[in-house]
């Protein structure tokens, strides 16, 4: 008979389960998924269905050759959490097998592979985001643009949306434009304020659209802290350092580089922030290690925006940061109760 074995401490705060967590962190996801449906179109419905049917059905796979109870373990959410990460971080016309590669992957290789919740070192939903963008970065850049800024009548239906996910539509080229982000990276050499004036990526109703989508996602995060389910530390320390970073070199050289607005409001600065950095296994636990954590973060995604080969940084660059964690958590530990650091001089009976 397998038994079911728990590791301590076996108390918690009421209220406080894995389940709970888990879905209020799913239910503050959705202000930008509608925002984005809205935006965008149906195809992040359609993904976060097909994400989470994926996530179900792998996690219970490898609990069953593990010979773990499938239905103690999914109900804690996890699995429909990296699910719902996904789907929203995925461009709304990728394809249904490109969906179900990541969250698959994600589930399998970078959960249950360690051993499943609570030992993963690098945030899941993040791996398979960026195996899946270093293996198919055509489809996972290609974005649907704001609907006043392409033809009329060019915003895709619901049925559209599924014809471009299931591959029977010609082509979703009518559909698609760069993102802000992608658009200022690849300005060919013009000045900012001629990009912004010329590139149809960084006109104003898509500029608009992306800051509505984090937007959405700020009001998120915020009920997450006013909650208790995450600290503040990680996010701001993220935002800010993302903040210095831009404002240094926009102030150095406002011709090339963007401003702090535009990077804080762009791309999936919010989403990684509140959502995703802020993962209590992959990441750091004190509140000091955190603030390192989050700016090391925010660092991270201003270098790869700037200088890297992708126009969004916030999954390397948390990635990146899961690697040090242990080792600033080490570093920026609290001082045990009653303890003090020894004097330099003295032995142990106090004596020179």
């Amino acid at each position: 008979m397998a038994l079911l074995r728990i590791t301590s401490p076996h108390t918690h705060r009421a209220g406080q389960r894995t389940s709970w967590v888990m879905q209020m962190v799913i239910l503050a996801t959705v202000p930008g998924l509608l925002v984005q449906t809205w935006l965008f179109g149906y195809g992040t419905l359609i993904n976060l269905v097909i994400a989470c049917i994926t996530a179900l059905i792998s996690e219970a796979f490898i609990l069953k050759l593990r010979n773990r109870p499938i239905g103690f373990f999914l109900k804690d959410y996890s699995a429909l959490l990296t699910a719902v990460l996904l789907a929203l971080a995925l461009p709304p016309t990728v394809p249904w097998w490109l969906t179900v590669t990541a969250v698959a992957f994600s589930v399998i290789f970078a959960k249950q592979v360690y051993g499943g919740l609570g030992n993963n070192p690098f945030n899941p939903a993040m791996v398979g985001y960026a195996i899946c963008l270093v293996s198919f970065p055509v489809p996972m850049t290609q974005w649907i643009g704001a609907s006043d800024l392409i033809s009329a009548g060019a915003t895709p239906s619901f049925s559209d949306s599924l014809a471009a996910i299931f591959g029977t539509l010609p082509t979703v080229d009518s559909y698609t434009m760069a993102t802000p982000l992608d658009a200022f990276k690849h300005k060919d050499g013009l000045m900012a304020s001629e990009a912004f004036a010329s590139i149809a990526g960084l006109q104003g109703p898509n500029l608009s659209s992306w800051m509505y989508v984090n937007l959405a996602y700020l009001v998120g995060g915020l009920a997450l802290i006013a909650l208790r389910i995450i600290t503040w530390h990680t996010p701001v320390a993220m935002l800010t350092a993302l903040a210095v970073m831009s404002g240094v070199f926009y102030a150095i050289d406002p011709s090339n580089a963007a401003s702090p607005l535009f990077h804080l409001t762009s791309g999936a600065a919010m989403l990684g922030a509140f959502f995703i950095a802020t993962d209590p296994v992959s990441s750091c636990t004190s509140n000091r290690g955190k603030l390192v954590y989050g700016a090391g973060i925010g660092i991270l995604v201003y270098v790869i925006r700037s200088w890297g080969g992708y126009p969004d940084g916030v999954a390397f660059g948390v990635l990146l940061m899961n690697f040090a964690a242990p080792l600033i958590d080490y570093y920026t530990q609290p001082r045990a109760y009653g303890h003090e650091k020894a004097k330099k001089g003295l032995t142990i009976g106090g004596e020179k």
